[in-house]
């Protein structure tokens, strides 16, 4: 009964710690074409996780309609919103380079101009 135990004292926190993350935390500022600060207004944000390059296939994207605070700022959790290609659970982070696209619809007319691409590191 002690090995038991022990054994599953062991080796369950080495399965639960070892799971892809069920989301990634995004922030951002929103500013204008003028640099101002888009303060308290709800957008629409896209993000795209595309694969081998910055310009690769997207394996996954998803929306947001957050709402920026006083000083432009909004805070999401990638994984979480609408999806509209591919599923969250099934990217494989182990295959190759990843890619975050981020695009920023201020005006909420789904037009989404490109805001930047990085890679995941």
């Amino acid at each position: 009964m002690k090995k038991l135990i022990l054994y599953l004292l062991t080796v369950i926190p080495f399965y639960i710690f070892g799971q892809a993350p069920n989301g990634l935390s995004f922030q951002a500022v929103v500013r204008n074409s003028e640099g101002e600060v888009i303060s308290n207004q709800q957008i629409q944000v896209r993000l795209s996780i595309l694969k081998g390059s910055n310009s690769g296939p997207t394996v996954y994207s998803e929306i947001h309609t957050p709402t920026t605070n006083e000083s432009g700022l909004f805070s999401l959790t990638i994984g979480q919103g609408v999806s509209t290609t591919g599923t969250f659970d099934d990217i494989d982070w182990s295959d190759g380079d990843l890619y975050l696209k981020r695009e920023i619809d201020p005006d909420n007319n789904s037009t989404y101009p490109i805001i930047g691409t990085s890679q995941f590191l």
